[in-house]
C-alpha cells in the first residue's frame, strides 16, 4: 500500500481529520509531505493509530503515549509501565463493582428509606471517606 492523504487516514482509522492533525501536532504520528493541500501519511500510520487507540482505552494520556514510541517511531512500551496500569484498572474495577452492587442493594432494599439502611449507610461512609468511586 502507498502513502495515504489524511482523508484516506481518516476514513480507514475512523477518526476525523481534525484528530490526526492534533495527534501530529502532539507527535504522535508525522506526516511525509503533501499532495497539494492535503497531509501525506506512510500507510503504516494505521497501525500506529491502533496503537494510539489501544493506549487511550486502556486510560493511558497522549503525553504517557507519546512517550511509549522511541525517536524513530517504533514503539517503545515500558512492561512496568503496563503492569502499573493493569493495576490501577484492578482497583478501577473493584470500586466499579462495589458501586454497582450497592446500587443494586439500594434499588432491591426493603428498608422503609435508603437512610435506614445499614447497607446503603456503610456504602455511604465508604464513598465520602473516599474508599470508594474516588476518581483522580
Amino acid at each position: 500500500m502507498g502513502d495515504l492523504d489524511i482523508s484516506e487516514v481518516a476514513k480507514q482509522s475512523g477518526l476525523p481529520a481534525s484528530t490526526l492533525r492534533f495527534y501530529e501536532e502532539k507527535g504522535l504520528i508525522a506526516s511525509i509531505g503533501r499532495r497539494g493541500l492535503r497531509r501525506l501519511f506512510n500507510a503504516g500510520v494505521l497501525e500506529r493509530l491502533a496503537l494510539i487507540a489501544m493506549g487511550r482505552a486502556a486510560g493511558f494520556s497522549l503525553d504517557e503515549i507519546a512517550r511509549m514510541f522511541a525517536p524513530d517511531g517504533r514503539p517503545r512500551i515500558d512492561r512496568q509501565v503496563l503492569a502499573a496500569k493493569a493495576e490501577e484498572l484492578d482497583r478501577t474495577i473493584r470500586e466499579l463493582s462495589a458501586m454497582r452492587d450497592g446500587l443494586r442493594h439500594a434499588a432491591a432494599c426493603t428498608a422503609p428509606s435508603h437512610m435506614e439502611c445499614p447497607t446503603f449507610r456503610r456504602i455511604l461512609r465508604a464513598t465520602a471517606s473516599g474508599r470508594v468511586g474516588a476518581r483522580k
